[in-house]
């Protein structure tokens, strides 16, 4: 398994990845946002990027993240947004793969932290975050704008 920056040549791949990602969330994505997506994930000046986790020529999973300012402690950290491995792929260590690369890049880039969320519910995602990381106390708020 290899894990890499998203390329131009992952779009199909990465777009039934990430279309698989939002079914799994029950989130209604249309093509037109998976392309706003891919726009800024090609965009060099863009602040989200991405991962892929390739196996024999086919992704497997994706990850992706920016940085954000964490002005209270004076630095900056990594937010990986989305996190995602296909079911057939599963058990295979690439969500742990992808996380392990991030980590490196947050480390070379002097990140102070690297942060995510997931759904209470998903206790598959759980139980790997909590070999990987801490879970934290805060609890997060939304509201609609």
């Amino acid at each position: 398994m290899q894990v890499r920056p998203v390329t131009i040549d992952d779009y199909a791949q990465w777009q039934g990845l990430y279309t698989a990602y939002a079914a799994f969330y029950q989130v209604d994505q249309t093509p037109d946002m998976r392309a706003r997506v891919w726009s800024w994930l090609m965009d060099p000046a863009h602040e989200v990027n991405g991962l892929v986790a390739e196996q024999g020529g086919s992704l497997i999973g994706l990850a992706h993240y920016r940085p954000y300012a964490r002005p209270l402690s004076a630095s900056t950290g990594g937010f990986l947004d989305d996190l995602f491995v296909a079911n057939t792929a599963r058990g295979m260590g690439a969500g742990r793969a992808l996380i392990a690369a991030l980590s490196d890049i947050g480390r070379a880039k002097g990140w102070s932290v690297l942060r995510w969320i997931t759904a209470d519910s998903n206790q598959t995602a759980r139980a790997l975050y909590d070999q990987v990381a801490t879970q934290t106390p805060w609890v997060t708020y939304d509201t609609k704008l």
